[in-house]
């Protein structure tokens, strides 16, 4: 009985060794294939990593090359000037904007200006800098084989301090159709004043064409007399359209002649005078007793204060009287006219003027 009883727990222990065994042998099956399952994912895993890896490496290489493209081209727009004309369009878009515009009150004057949407010069090269003391206006057209603006612009501009250039701007204002003056003022300033174009002190625009009535396009008379009155009508409208693209950019205006010299420390005069005045009645300062050299815009001024200070009935030397409030000359001139070749073709100026206390040096 006790044989058949421990012939019984031999074979009940077989039974579970050899169970348990096949257990352990299933368990370890099944941890290999997870093992080779995970041995697979991980390499699938680096192989991913490496494409990413040549992927990364492909961008960065087309980053670097990029980069190296537009230093290239930037480096290419500052030493040619043609890629520096960076000329805005003149229309603006249905949605946008044009409230700020001060060129808008010209529609009011000019009627073939009305079915225009946006006008505004060509700004060729310039930051469009705001918010300084003065502004510097130069217009300038074709002289044929004479130009005096590159010894203009020089003795203007480094005749200024560092901060004195900081807190102003000068606008060469090209107001003529010659595409080829146009592209000889942008070679010689941004070959001769890079440093100020850099900086937004110095800029360049250029005025369209359609700006104009048609009646300045028109030879209205073979006469001289008829060719000067479209020439003089058209150089208002050239100081007319300047002015009214520097008036939103400073507090003070500064017209310039393009063939004159300015004396040196000319500005830190300008200012020094400007700020010492008491009064603040004041609207026009003469700082060159010659003004403007080609009529009729001083005849013009004359009628603007004319206007503003005279009454209907009173005598002339009253009204003059009050005119010197509004109207200072500051002594002596601060520039001096150098120019002999006008802008009217076939006209030479030789008016100049030199202070009675000292002379101009150029």
């Amino acid at each position: 009985m006790r044989t058949k009883h421990v012939n019984v727990l031999i074979a009940l222990a077989a039974f579970v060794l050899f169970s348990f065994s096949c257990f352990c042998i299933s368990r370890m099956t099944q941890t290999s294939n997870q093992l080779i399952n995970c041995r697979n994912h991980i390499l699938e895993f680096k192989e991913k990593i490496l494409r990413l890896k040549n992927k990364t490496e492909r961008n960065r290489q087309e980053l670097i090359n990029a980069l190296s493209k537009m230093k290239y081209e930037m480096t290419q727009r500052e030493n040619t000037s043609t890629d520096l004309v960076e000329k805005k369009m003149n229309t603006l878009g249905k949605d946008e904007t044009v409230s700020n515009n001060t060129f808008e009150v010209l529609k009011f004057f000019f009627p073939h200006l009305r079915k225009v949407g946006r006008i505004y010069p060509d700004v060729i090269i310039g930051k469009e800098k705001t918010g300084v003391s003065f502004a510097l206006g130069i217009s300038t057209v074709s002289r044929g084989n004479q130009s005096y603006l590159k010894q203009t612009l020089n003795s203007v501009v480094s005749r200024m301090t560092l901060s004195e250039e900081k807190d102003s701007v000068v606008i060469v204002s090209v107001a003529d159709r010659n595409e080829d003056y146009l592209k000889s003022v942008v070679d010689m300033i941004t070959k001769r004043f890079k440093r100020q174009l850099k900086s937004g002190s110095l800029e360049v625009i250029s005025i369209p064409a359609f700006f104009y009535p048609n009646m300045l396009h028109i030879k209205q008379s073979t006469e001289d007399s008829g060719k000067l009155e479209s020439w003089r009508i058209k150089q208002v409208l050239d100081f007319c359209f300047l002015m009214l693209y520097a008036q939103p950019k400073a507090m003070y205006y500064l017209q310039l002649e393009d063939d004159i010299i300015a004396k040196k420390r000319y500005f830190t005069k300008i200012t020094d005078f400007v700020h010492n005045i008491t009064s603040n009645n004041w609207f026009y300062i003469e700082f060159s007793i010659l003004g403007f050299i080609d009529k009729p815009i001083d005849l013009l001024l004359g009628d603007i204060f004319q206007v503003k200070m005279c009454n209907p009935g009173e005598t002339p030397e009253k009204c003059a009287e009050r005119n010197k409030q509004i109207r200072i000359r500051y002594k002596p001139s601060l520039f001096q006219h150098v120019g002999i070749q006008s802008s009217f073709s076939g006209r030479e100026q030789y008016s100049k003027f030199l202070s009675m206390n000292e002379r101009l040096s150029p």
